[in-house]
């Protein structure tokens, strides 16, 4: 309906001769009874016509060819809004469309067409994934899942890198543990990784290479060792997450192909490059900011900059009409510096997008809570599903805008009950479809559904709640902000339950009954479908 909206009231502003038309919005009215989609364009349109917003409105009404059988009525209210309302038959010949469209039901083309890329989790394997990795994941998906809902290609990616000092340090962490179980002498590297997953990797290599490896000063096969099975330990919880990556890109072919030394050489060339102190710097004083900033340390390793840049490049080379970056708020003031270097070289930085997420605290009665320290000082992604399962793991990563910080609140998380944000809205499919297994056994139907006996406002108000899911979708996946989705959820579950205490399905008549029958089983339909974007399974019975 918005875009038959935009149709009328655009072909109305050709009466103004503007040189440019301003972008319509449209919204339901705060309160029901001033209509069901309201726009400000009157008042959008006050300075350049240089006129009273209400006279403007007034003209604009007067130029609407609108379809009766969609709309019943258009009003000016307060300032200058134009309200528009429904008209019955509308929303009965939507409903069909929305019943016939099932489980394709939301989705758009706005981002048809385009390929976007998406990277996120990006941890190097030298550990499990913890709860802060986790947000990130989470974000990451259903991000995709929201691109892929309004019509994009999309490709998950997971950035890392198995070398380096971190992966060195790994490596020799279970070279020592390895030694120890065997009881031979060991020195643990400083800042080495600790945890029981260091020595259970050992363990394993022990039972698959006996002693074999303790005379050698070699740490490289401890390290590959460990990747192999960190990495294998990762992909086991993304998938408990329902998260399948596309592809895997490793920062150390940035090095081994030659594109980190290109970047470094092309931006000498454009004399954005320069030595001092030993070190390489990058002149981000050219793009605003108050200091130059290192690429290159003296000690000759560089800093996330630089392969930054060149894995940032190497993406747009790949030809995505869009990159989209899932960060912690740690890398808020690194990635600016990307942008600029991609500038530098000639990209287009406006088709990187990087979301900045906040980090998470695990609370219980109020208190930060650990639940296990048995792979480390952290808690893991697989122990927080352990306690919570994977459903509310993932809606509670998804309820706050990414760009709060996260309480995880433990003891709402376990709670069987409305208190339970992520209970309340399974639950209310999981109703809806008991509802509909008692209507199956106490009603026959053989005759054509008639949804224009659904008149009662309780029922109105539902279908018109329905009706909102794609723009619901759509703005969302324009915001790259999934809890839209949820609060959407949660409307739809409170106009159902609205309809359900204003409305019997069971012992009314059987038309009237069957038309009802349907607009539940259609609510189920939207809760099922917007749980489905968020990973989050729709039980039909708890």
């Amino acid at each position: 309906m918005n875009d038959y909206l935009e149709k009328i009231l655009k072909a109305s502003l050709a009466q103004f001769e503007l040189e440019e038309i301003p972008s319509i919005h449209l919204e339901a009215p705060k309160v029901a009874s001033h209509g069901d989609a309201s726009t400000n364009l009157a008042m959008m349109l006050a300075k350049p016509l240089r006129n009273n917003p209400r006279a403007i409105a007034q003209q604009i009404v007067e130029g609407l060819d609108y379809d009766e059988s969609k709309i019943s009525a258009v009003e000016i209210a307060g300032p200058g809004f134009i309200n528009f309302r429904f008209a019955e038959d509308y929303l009965y010949d939507e409903l069909s469309s929305v019943i016939e469209a099932g489980d394709e039901y939301g989705k758009t083309t706005a981002n048809s067409g385009k390929k976007i890329q998406i990277e996120f989790v990006s941890a190097n394997p030298t550990g499990p994934l913890t709860v802060g990795h986790g947000r990130n994941a989470v974000l990451g998906d259903t991000i995709s899942r929201l691109m892929e809902w309004t019509g994009a290609e999309v490709e998950r990616e997971y950035y890392f890198n198995d070398a380096g000092r971190q992966m060195r340090v790994l490596g020799q962490s279970v070279q020592a543990r390895y030694l120890e179980q065997l009881g031979k002498d060991f020195e643990f590297p400083e800042g080495g990784y600790e945890g029981e997953y260091i020595k259970d990797i050992a363990a394993e290599l022990i039972e698959e290479k006996g002693d074999s490896l303790a005379e050698s000063d070699e740490w490289k096969p401890f390290k590959e060792k460990a990747q192999a099975e960190i990495f294998a330990d990762i992909n086991s919880t993304l998938e408990r997450l329902k998260i399948l990556m596309d592809s895997n890109f490793n920062e150390h072919s940035l090095y081994e192909n030659g594109d980190i030394d290109s970047v470094v050489s092309r931006l000498r060339e454009k004399g954005l490059v320069y030595e001092a102190d030993g070190a390489t710097w990058f002149k981000t004083t050219e793009f605003g900011k108050e200091k130059d900033t290192v690429l290159i340390k003296s000690t000759g390793e560089p800093t996330y900059r630089l392969p930054d840049i060149a894995y940032h490049a190497n993406k747009l080379d790949r030809g995505y009409d869009l990159c989209i970056d899932i960060f912690g708020a740690d890398h808020i003031a690194t990635y600016p510096d990307v942008l600029s270097g991609l500038t530098a070289l000639g990209y287009d930085a406006d088709k990187v997008d990087v979301i900045v997420y906040q980090f998470v605290t695990i609370v219980k009665d109020g208190q930060p809570f650990k639940m296990s320290t048995r792979k480390a000082n952290f808690v893991t992604l697989d122990e927080l599903m352990d306690e919570v399962g994977a459903d509310v793991t993932r809606f509670f990563f998804l309820m706050r805008s990414p760009n709060t910080h996260l309480e995880f609140d433990i003891a709402q998380a376990k709670e069987a009950g409305e208190k339970n944000p992520v209970f309340y809205l399974q639950y209310a499919h999981a109703r809806i479809c008991s509802i509909l297994r008692k209507a199956k056994e106490e009603y026959s139907f053989d005759s054509e559904v008639k949804l224009n006996l659904l008149k009662e406002d309780a029922e109105a108000a539902l279908i018109k709640t329905i009706f909102k899911f794609p723009d619901a979708v759509q703005s969302a996946a324009d915001a790259k902000e999934p809890h839209r989705v949820i609060n959407y959820l949660n409307d739809v579950a409170s106009a159902f339950t609205t309809f359900y205490h204003d409305c019997r399905i069971i012992g009314v008549d059987t038309e009237l009954a069957q038309a009802r029958i349907i607009l539940a089983s259609t609510t189920a339909q939207v809760l099922k479908n917007g749980l489905t974007i968020l990973g989050i399974t729709a039980p039909e019975r708890m």
